[in-house]
């Protein structure tokens, strides 16, 4: 299946139902009066996290829905039937946003949880509606409303409480498989990850946390260098970034040097991340001796002015990752603990992410269009009759 986090769709909620004009007609009974009923309420359509859902492929092969229109009434005082809603099921994480306002219209992280993005519309009323004591034979009637009809992102970013961040290579994929039971792909060569993979880590009974294994950055990727930023996005819900340095490079690049490119990506990406908790990893140290060890991690210490907590590991043989793994679940306990105890921080913590969130998006729809622009001045002013959206949109299904 394939991996899809970004998905354009329309949807139009259902038109309301009619008015009816009708007057009760009756054998022996004179001037029955009017009994045209109400029509019935458009259907509405509604967003619903669904758990077992983790791609938005669907959306991309039929992007178009319309709910059910609302019934005419009938005679008799029938009111018309109610347009059937519609439920459009999204994976846990997903965002819908209005493109032609570029309104926010909520964010989905419940499993169960419904977002109405389609209201259907109001029905209108029957002759008998409008009957009054000095008009008792009303010849009015209503239309009914038509149903909203929107154009829509929907945007996934992974629900997980910890990131991993770094070149390829640095060892994500081996030390997701070390702590979790996740089994990405892992190979000796670059961008062997190509999408987000996820591991729930176990530290005890009952005592766990998520992380997510996200594609390699390079240098450049902030301009569409590798497989570019576009999953950068979804380290805007990470409560913590675990940053990877390969500390035996198989290049002619030293491990200082590769930090502080993942550092500068970070913070072109979106400065708000950038200053997201953020915890370094020194990795692959079993290939080292003692001392050269010591001076490599030092270097990176010095070359970053690395003032926050350090980690040396070997994740392939789990040196070091057990103690990660506990000192990760007791900031995130303690922040979990925090919020509950003082409501307004998980206001301030919404607002955070609503804020990277929107950083990303910039970011991303800037470069798309930087691509956009490139390609057209290479068409060289030609007639652009046989212009492919998808041929120029920067974000690319990729293949597990």
């Amino acid at each position: 299946m394939k991996f899809v986090d970004e998905a354009p769709i329309f949807v139009a909620a259902g038109d309301g139902g009619n008015g009816c004009l009708s007057f009760w007609r009756e054998k022996f009974v004179a001037k029955g009066g009017p009994d045209g009923g109400d029509g019935g309420d458009g259907g509405s359509i509604y967003l619903e996290a669904d758990e077992n859902l983790n791609t938005l492929v669907d959306y991309r092969f039929q992007p178009k829905y319309r709910a059910e229109l609302g019934k005419s009434g009938r005679g008799q005082s029938c009111t018309g039937a109610k347009g059937e809603d519609m439920i459009l099921r999204v994976p846990v994480g997903t965002t819908a946003i209005d493109i032609d306002t570029e309104e926010v219209l909520g964010d989905l992280r419940v499993p169960g949880e419904r977002l109405l993005v389609a209201k259907g519309g109001w029905h209108g009323l029957g002759n008998a509606r409008f009957k009054t004591s000095v008009n008792r034979a009303p010849r009015q009637t209503s239309p009914g409303k038509p149903g909203e009809q929107r154009n829509l992102k929907l945007e996934l970013k992974v629900l997980a409480d910890v990131g991993l961040l770094g070149l390829p290579n640095a060892g994500k994929s081996t030390l997701i498989r070390s702590i979790s039971s996740a089994k990405p792909k892992v190979a000796n060569y670059p961008f062997t990850t190509l999408v987000p993979n996820l591991g729930v880590v176990k530290v005890e009974e009952h005592r766990s946390f998520v992380v997510a294994d996200l594609p390699g950055l390079i240098e450049g990727a902030s301009d569409g260098a590798g497989l570019g930023i576009r999953f950068l996005k979804h380290l805007t819900r990470c409560r913590i970034l675990l940053h990877l340095v390969d500390m035996c490079p198989f290049d002619e690049t030293t491990p200082a040097e590769n930090a502080e490119v993942i550092v500068q990506e970070l913070e072109r990406f979106s400065p708000t991340l950038a200053k997201r908790e953020r915890w370094l990893v020194l990795n692959k140290l079993d290939l080292l001796s003692e001392e050269e060890a010591e001076e490599r991690c030092q270097a990176v210490i010095d070359r970053l002015d690395w003032k926050g907590p350090v980690f040396k590991i070997a994740a392939i043989n789990k040196t070091g990752t057990h103690r990660m793994s506990g000192n990760v679940l007791e900031y995130l306990e303690d922040v979990w603990a925090a919020e509950k105890a003082d409501l307004d921080l998980v206001d301030v913590e919404v607002e955070l992410q609503e804020r990277m969130q929107e950083e990303a998006r910039d970011r991303i729809d800037e470069l798309r269009q930087r691509h956009y622009d490139e390609r057209m001045a290479a068409k060289d002013g030609t007639d652009d009759d046989d212009w492919d959206e998808d041929d120029y949109d920067v974000e690319v299904e990729y293949a597990p």
